[in-house]
C-alpha cells in the first residue's frame, strides 16, 4: 500500500474524517510496526465550532491546528490520556480530525502489553486507548503525517452502507447546535 500524502488532508475536516475510515494507521515503536484500521473519527471545524479547541483562538496548545494540513495534533486530557488528531484544511483555518477507534491488525501482542494486557476487542475502542496501544504521546505533536514514526496508508473507501454518521460524543461543553452536528463517522462491520 502507499502512504497517504500530506495533501490528502488539505480538504475540510468533515470530508477527511469520513475518508479516513478503513485506512491503516501505523506506528513504528521499538523496532516493531503496530497499527490497525481506522473505524471511528470525528471532525472539528475551527473557531466557529464551539466543540473545537480552536474556538478560543490560537494558543500555544492549538498553534499546530493553524499550521499546514497533514500534521498531528496530540494533546492530553484529564492529565492522563493522549488524543490523536490530524490537522486538516487550509493553513490559518484550524480544523482537525480526532481518531477515535481502530481495529487492531499489526503488533497486537505489543499493543496489549502497552495497554496492560487488555483484551484485543477492547484494545483500541476509544481515543485514549488507541494512543496507549500505539505509544502515542505529546512527543508526536506537530509531526508530519509523512514521518516514519506514525503514518497512514491508503486503502479503498468502504461501502457507503457500512458508514454510520452520528453527532459527536463527549462534547457537552459545546453549544447545543454544535453538539448535534453529524460529524462522527463509524465504520460498521460488514
Amino acid at each position: 500500500m502507499s502512504r497517504l500524502p500530506q495533501d490528502f488532508f488539505s480538504k475540510d475536516a468533515v470530508t477527511v474524517a469520513r475518508n479516513l475510515l478503513g485506512k491503516p494507521l501505523l506506528r513504528r515503536h521499538r523496532g516493531e510496526t503496530l497499527g490497525g484500521i481506522i473505524i471511528e473519527t470525528e471532525a472539528y471545524l475551527g473557531e466557529d465550532d464551539s466543540a473545537c479547541h480552536a474556538s478560543r483562538g490560537c494558543t500555544p496548545r492549538t498553534k499546530v491546528m493553524y499550521d499546514a494540513a497533514g500534521h498531528y495534533y496530540v494533546y492530553l486530557i484529564y492529565g492522563m490520556y493522549h488524543m490523536l488528531n490530524i490537522v486538516t484544511g487550509e493553513q490559518g483555518h484550524p480544523q482537525a480530525v480526532l481518531i477515535r477507534a481502530l481495529r487492531p491488525v499489526l503488533g497486537v501482542k505489543i499493543m496489549q502489553e502497552l495497554r496492560g494486557n487488555a483484551a484485543e476487542r477492547r484494545l483500541c475502542d476509544g481515543p485514549g486507548k488507541l494512543c496507549q496501544a500505539l505509544a502515542v504521546d505529546r512527543k508526536l505533536n506537530a509531526l508530519s503525517v509523512e514521518s516514519n514514526a506514525l503514518w497512514l496508508e491508503d486503502a479503498q473507501l468502504p461501502e457507503e452502507k457500512l458508514i454510520l454518521t452520528t453527532p459527536r460524543v463527549g462534547i457537552g461543553y459545546a453549544s447545543e447546535e454544535d453538539q448535534q452536528k453529524p460529524w462522527r463517522f463509524v465504520l460498521q462491520a460488514g
